[in-house]
């Protein structure tokens, strides 16, 4: 039989790798920020919208 002691630590190590790696993509670790969301004044809505608006009439200019 192996040496038990050392299987059991390297399944430890292995654990711990994947208990990292689904801590890091399901966004449990407190450095990811808690999905918050900045907020934009009405100025800075305004401002995106009139760009985007600008935007899609140059591409309706293209197309026509």
């Amino acid at each position: 039989m192996t040496d038990l002691a050392a299987v059991l630590a390297q399944l430890k190590h292995e654990r711990d790798k994947l208990n990292r790696a689904i801590d890091a993509l399901s966004g449990t670790n407190n450095r990811s920020g808690g999905g918050r969301r900045r907020k934009l004044s009405a100025a800075a809505r305004e401002r995106i919208a009139a760009a985007q608006r600008k935007r899609w009439a140059k591409v309706g200019r293209k197309k026509g």
